[in-house]
């Protein structure tokens, strides 16, 4: 499938990635919040959980440099990427496993690559077939520690890939010393900066 990607399929939209494996935890507490912020404003949501879904490693095969989508494999990205394509808005979130973000969320963003376009001779000049469509994106990371430092690289591991497929990062947003299923659920300030920051994302998309 290759990607060509047309304004008329872009839609103030918000698409919420989920990257844990423990179903009705923290992390998707914090994504129902965050989108209630989003419907606040009147926007679509969507909602995906990494762990309902069969998605292949990227291998490095560079098909996608030449049929300009991914072909080697057939899974569920494929779905994924369209609601990718259409959603101006993103919340990824991910709980930290060993100082970074989790393997699901890893293998997620790593299959983006095909988003990509190399100029020959390699190493040169690259663009992102996201860029420059007023994508924006939230990216949020929980922690059982107290201090940020022991989040590791996970916020910038959310970061950095997605600053370099063009979207603009709204906001960070470290959540700490919550780790007991469904705890942060006792944390008013953290449930209310949820929605908060899915308000502000959905005025900025719409």
């Amino acid at each position: 499938m290759a990607f060509e990607i047309k304004v008329e399929q872009i839609k103030p939209k918000v698409l919420a990635i989920g990257a844990s494996p423990r179903k009705g935890g923290n992390s998707d507490l914090l994504i129902k919040h965050f989108l209630a912020g989003v419907k606040n404003i009147g926007l679509e949501t969507e909602e995906i959980q990494l762990r309902d879904c069969q998605i292949s490693p990227c291998v490095g095969c560079e098909l996608c440099r030449q049929t300009g989508g991914c072909s080697r494999f057939n899974d569920d990205m494929a779905d994924i990427y369209k609601k990718i394509i259409e959603s101006r808005g993103l919340f990824a979130v991910s709980p930290v496993h060993n100082y970074n973000l989790t393997a699901w969320m890893k293998g997620f963003i790593d299959r983006l690559y095909c988003f990509y376009d190399f100029a020959e001779p390699r190493p040169g000049h690259w663009s992102s077939r996201l860029a420059n469509q007023s994508r924006k994106v939230v990216v949020a990371a929980i922690c059982e520690q107290l201090d940020k430092k022991d989040m590791g690289f996970t916020l910038e591991a959310m970061q950095l890939p997605f600053e370099a497929l063009g979207y603009e990062i709204m906001r960070k947003f470290p959540v700490l010393g919550v780790f007991e299923k469904g705890k942060v659920a006792e944390r008013p300030e953290i449930i209310h900066a949820a929605e908060m920051y899915g308000k502000e994302l959905a005025i900025e998309v719409k």
